[in-house]
């Protein structure tokens, strides 16, 4: 196969890779019902004027499956964490002991269950869609290696092979939203 190809096949399977981590980040922050660091991350604090992810200005733990202690390394920063994450929706009611910030995962409704088994699939159907786009924008840049000393067997060859990595990332894309979807209904 042509260098070109193989570069080109390459830099898709670079990108494929790129948005199955993304993907699987996505899915990360849709709760089971089970507490996890994971769901607080996106969310960001006034450090002294500055907007400062949460895990750097405080230690996030999980002592049990339904509970989350935000601890902050400075005591002033209890009430703008403590405002950051009711701010930031995720529902839960942060606890201010005047130490530690508990959040106490509540157990998840059959509806509430079913609502975010629609958002693991809206979140899988977006990371195939990335994959599809990237296969195309991959099929073009084949295509205009025509004129550099390419054959058209050898875009063709190209071509297949992409679909091929394509065809393996949408599988699995679908093995970790369908992973996800058994940890939600997961009672």
């Amino acid at each position: 196969m042509n260098d070109l190809i193989k570069k080109q096949l390459q830099d898709a399977q670079a990108n494929m890779d790129k948005a199955i981590d993304h993907c699987e980040a996505e899915l990360t922050k849709i709760r089971a019902g089970k507490a996890s660091a994971g769901m607080l991350d996106g969310i960001f604090v006034d450090y002294y004027g500055s907007a400062t992810g949460l895990s750097q200005v405080a230690s996030i733990n999980t002592p049990d499956a339904r509970t989350i202690l935000v601890q902050p390394w400075e005591k002033n920063m209890l009430v703008p964490i403590e405002r950051a994450i009711m701010e930031a929706n995720i529902g839960i009611n942060p606890q201010n002991d005047g130490i530690v910030i508990r959040l106490v995962v509540p157990p998840l409704t059959e509806e509430r269950r079913r609502d975010l088994v629609k958002k693991v699939k809206e979140e899988a159907e977006r990371g195939k869609i990335t994959i599809r786009n990237i296969r195309k924008d991959a099929n073009e840049k084949i295509k205009k290696l025509k004129g550099e000393s390419v054959s058209d067997d050898e875009i063709k060859t190209g071509e297949a092979e992409v679909q091929k990595i394509t065809d393996a990332y949408i599988i699995k894309v679908d093995k970790h939203a369908e992973a996800k979807e058994k940890d939600v209904m997961t009672v």
